[in-house]
């Protein structure tokens, strides 16, 4: 059964320990084992991270959540930044408009079962990931 939504506001550093934290531990009482809960918060912390660096501060949003004959977590990231100008881009290995290896959101990606994306210049961005059992 879907639970109510746990809000962490992101805005430095400490929050996205806070946030990392929070995802292991909902997602190993949601049933998941050490070792996918640990990709789960790996997800949280590139996506907090994200949140910081170009957006400045934000939420992480995390819920249980229920489909027919299965169950899982949705992670939302939100901010009201300056949205990703070339999302295309972005979703591409290795491009990085901050300096870094560039491996965040494909790399999120690849770590969930289910990735959605809304961004809009100087609107924001929110991306929506779920993982099942």
């Amino acid at each position: 059964m879907p639970d109510r939504p746990r809000h962490i506001p992101i805005g430095q550093e400490g929050d996205v320990a806070v946030a990392i934290m929070r995802a292991r531990q909902q997602s190993q009482e949601a049933g998941f084992d050490v070792s996918t809960s640990c990709r789960i918060a790996t997800a949280v912390s590139e996506l907090a991270r994200n949140i910081i660096k170009y957006a400045g501060q934000g939420e992480i949003i995390l819920r249980r959540v229920t489909a027919p004959g299965t169950s899982g977590i949705e992670i939302r990231a939100q901010d009201q930044g300056p949205g990703i100008s070339d999302l295309e881009r972005a979703m591409e290995d290795r491009y990085s408009t901050g300096r870094s290896l560039g491996l965040g959101l494909p790399g999120v990606r690849r770590l969930m079962d289910e990735f959605d994306i809304k961004t809009e210049a100087g609107a924001g961005t929110r991306v929506t990931i779920r993982k099942w059992l």
